[in-house]
């Protein structure tokens, strides 16, 4: 097949591979040479590096020394309230019940939720902000942990998005589009960038319940799948109840030298087949199977912290020893981070707050804000902080008016896409700086703002990877995390 044909370029990277390498070798002639030569180059590409050492990604990656070697992402799932976590407007307090003007509400398209409200009587925040560290970075007296190290946050308050739900805007950030099929991030960086450590995966997904609101919206796989790109780049999930992984153990009657002659056996037919048909998701099983028997010494000694110590533990806050619970999620994320996982992402549910704000962001607070500062710190006294990218927001802002009816002690918020605030923190991140600024109804942004697509170029940049290059064929039309978009955020950068 010539490389030129079109059906060649609609095939994937991988495919194509393949049958250059298939159309080469049968033309060789020599059925000893090949059976050889495909030995080698088989075990070229499927062999899995050693503990702690690279493996090889797409050629060509990373694109230049990356400052940061792994990210741990905190996704805070609903959408936190940004004016009453990180984005004070003190001077509302005069406008208490007023109508917000629509000079500045501008026609906003709304969500089902308010679209049907008479008015939008602005709900100044609760809560009571300082100005922390040498920084002076302003937070609520509801995060006095992740105050306390103010001067490790760059705290960007000029996020904006285009999706107004939560399905889409999750989707968005995950995936760089709100509709459902495309890669993930961290798929996108274990394909381009591979994994460091062969006992474990290169992307792992932790998830826990928020106290603020149980109920809150589902998290669905697909948030951490590969999409298009190979499934062996899709993240793995660590259940937040019961065994992490399951079917890790024997069956009945089954030891481990009897499991390893069976992944043997299953290798060896996967492996003819694949020279057979080339289809690049057969190397994948293969490396599934392997990985799960590797898993199976790797993920127990991961997930048992007796050996912390007591100062540690304390650290995390008194919800560290239940499993799936955030503070726990925190503390396995530094060991995976210890262990060279590529991509962890803790997805933690329970922040969206239409209704009953102000007790139900008592409690996410409760549950997020010590584990986050223990993480940091934990990770800071390890040496591990100038290596690891840290952020920390979710898919959207809320509204500064109140949802519902508005009272001395209660309010709620809808959702708001306009701006919201991240935080970064670690490896390559300007600490102690805030950037960007929204007016005074903490509604649109006025200075440096911040695209999804901007966020997620700046986060691989940090990673050694020039987004507009970490590009897929599929459906002949070359993807990427950031589509056509996508600017890096210098300001933020160390």
């Amino acid at each position: 097949m010539n490389c030129n044909d079109g059906p060649f370029l609609s095939l994937t990277p991988e495919q194509r591979l393949a049958v250059t390498r298939r159309t080469f070798l049968r033309r060789s002639g020599s059925g000893i040479g090949l059976a050889a030569l495909g030995m080698l180059m088989n075990e070229g590409l499927n062999a899995a590096p050693a503990k702690g050492s690279p493996a090889t990604g797409f050629p060509g990656f990373p694109n230049f020394t990356p400052k940061a070697k792994r990210i741990i992402y905190l996704f805070q799932s609903g959408a936190p309230s940004q004016m009453d976590l990180f984005d004070p407007k003190p001077e509302l307090g005069e406008r208490r019940g007023q109508d917000l003007p629509e000079s500045i509400r501008k026609g906003q398209r709304l969500t089902t939720m308010t679209s049907g409200q008479k008015t939008f009587p602005v709900a100044p925040s609760l809560f009571k902000f300082g100005q922390h560290g040498q920084s002076g970075a302003w937070f609520s007296e509801l995060m006095p942990h992740m105050a306390g190290i103010a001067d490790d946050w760059c705290v960007i308050r000029s996020m904006n998005t285009e999706a107004i739900n939560h399905d889409p805007a999750i989707t968005f950030m995950q995936t760089g589009s709100q509709l459902a099929g495309r890669p993930s991030i961290g798929s996108w960086l274990g394909y381009g960038l591979g994994s460091q450590n062969k006992d474990l995966p290169a992307y792992v997904v932790l998830t826990s319940f928020g106290t603020g609101r149980r109920d809150d919206q589902p998290l669905y796989d697909r948030l951490w799948a590969a999409g298009f790109l190979p499934s062996k780049h899709q993240g793995v999930k660590f259940r937040n109840q019961g065994d992490p992984v399951l079917y890790l153990s024997n069956p009945p009657g089954m030891d481990r030298g009897i499991r390893r002659e069976t992944l043997d056996e299953l290798g060896a037919l996967n492996r003819r087949r694949h020279a057979l048909i080339g289809d690049p998701e057969i190397e994948t099983r293969i490396a599934a199977y392997e990985m799960a028997f590797r898993m199976q010494s790797s993920v127990p000694e991961l997930t048992d912290v007796s050996k912390e110590s007591k100062h540690v533990l304390e650290s995390y806050g008194p919800d560290v020893r239940k499993p799936g619970t955030y503070a726990a999620n925190c503390l396995l994320a530094r060991r995976l981070a210890e262990r060279n996982v590529r991509f962890i992402q803790l997805f933690h549910m329970g922040w969206d707050h239409h209704f009953g704000l102000p007790k139900a962001l008592r409690g996410q607070c409760a549950d997020t804000d010590q584990p986050t500062a223990a993480l940091i710190r934990d990770l800071k006294a390890r040496g591990l902080l100038d290596d690891t990218l840290i952020v920390w927001g979710g898919e959207f802002g809320r509204t500064i008016y109140s949802q519902g009816t508005l009272t001395a002690d209660d309010y709620g918020r809808d959702h708001h896409p306009r701006c919201f605030t991240m935080l970064l923190a670690g490896a390559g991140v300007r600490g102690g700086t805030t950037y960007g600024a929204t007016d005074d109804y903490c509604y649109n942004i006025v200075e440096n703002p911040v695209h999804v697509h901007d966020l997620n170029a700046t986060v691989l940049h940090l990673l050694g990877v020039d987004h507009t290059k970490l590009t897929y064929r599929y459906q002949g039309r070359d993807f990427r995390l950031t589509d056509i978009h996508g600017e890096l955020v210098k300001a933020v950068l160390a």
